[in-house]
């Protein structure tokens, strides 16, 4: 039977889409699966005459687009086009931590202060309220500077500002589910409470969670690329979008336009492609 297999799903939920969400979709899946793949073959584009991204090229410097250099050299004689894939990859290492740091912290809790409330509830509710009203980009801002620079510290930076959305979104949740009747039916079969938590309510928790995940990820990416631009994100020979952008300032108006076009439209691509997926998934 349909209902029976596991992408049964798929089935209402394309039906669901209007041909314009439908577009969008996989227009947002085309573009982040580009970038993934780009991600992951980047090491071995190397070894098909990719320059390596923290070469200098010290005798081609801001050379424009060229069959040699497809993307142009920046001032410091760097190819654009590898630090521009490479920028990829950074971002998705870091994204893929902050992510999962985030939503580690923040459904577990999310999920206690909900179903045993009390005192624990209007502690760690205190806690993630604060943090919440907190600007994003200068929360991370303040936790980058005493983390300091490096991937797992970007993404710690990026992660302290996401934690108290996936908390707000699965508290919620575990309110309106945990005196369901299978809950309440669970419990007179003898189940344990920390056993109903884990057993009967997380597989339901994560409704709104693709959504939100796709969210914070375009919203990662413009983060991290602020860290880079002002010099907290990854150390400065780590090819990454931001700190790009920045070196590239100073050379847009001698004519060197290149060297800020590209990062910022790779950057600008893979944002896009999450929103489009962000507000698909939304829809239905």
């Amino acid at each position: 039977m349909l209902d029976s297999h596991p992408f049964s799903a798929i089935v209402p939920f394309w039906q669901r889409q209007s041909p314009t969400q439908r577009v969008f979709l996989l227009i947002g899946l085309a573009l982040v699966l580009l970038y993934a793949v780009a991600a992951l073959l980047a090491p071995s584009l190397l070894t098909i005459g990719l320059p390596d991204p923290q070469e200098f090229l010290t005798h081609t410097p801001q050379q424009p687009p060229s069959p040699q250099h497809w993307f142009g050299t920046d001032r410091q004689g760097y190819d654009v086009l590898s630090r521009v894939i490479f920028g990829a990859r950074a971002a998705w290492q870091v994204v893929l931590w902050a992510t999962g740091l985030s939503l580690g912290i923040g459904f577990p809790l999310g999920a206690v202060s909900g179903y045993w409330g009390g005192k624990v509830d209007k502690v760690l509710l205190f806690l993630m309220d604060t943090l919440y009203t907190l600007p994003g980009l200068l929360l991370s801002l303040t936790v980058a500077f005493v983390v300091g620079r490096g991937v797992l510290n970007a993404a710690i930076a990026l992660s302290i500002a996401y934690i108290p959305q996936y908390y707000r979104v699965i508290r919620n949740h575990t309110l309106s589910l945990k005196n369901e009747l299978f809950v309440e039916a669970a419990r007179a079969l003898g189940a344990s409470e920390l056993s109903i938590l884990i057993r009967h309510l997380s597989g339901h928790l994560g409704r709104d969670l693709p959504v939100l995940i796709s969210v914070n990820s375009a919203d990662a990416i413009l983060t991290l690329a602020g860290l880079g631009f002002l010099g907290l994100g990854l150390p400065p020979e780590t090819p990454e979008w931001g700190h790009e952008l920045a070196q590239a300032l100073d050379s847009l108006p001698t004519g060197v336009w290149w060297t800020t076009l590209f990062p910022g439209l790779a950057m600008t691509g893979l944002v896009v492609g999450l929103s489009l997926i962000s507000e698909g998934l939304g829809e239905a």
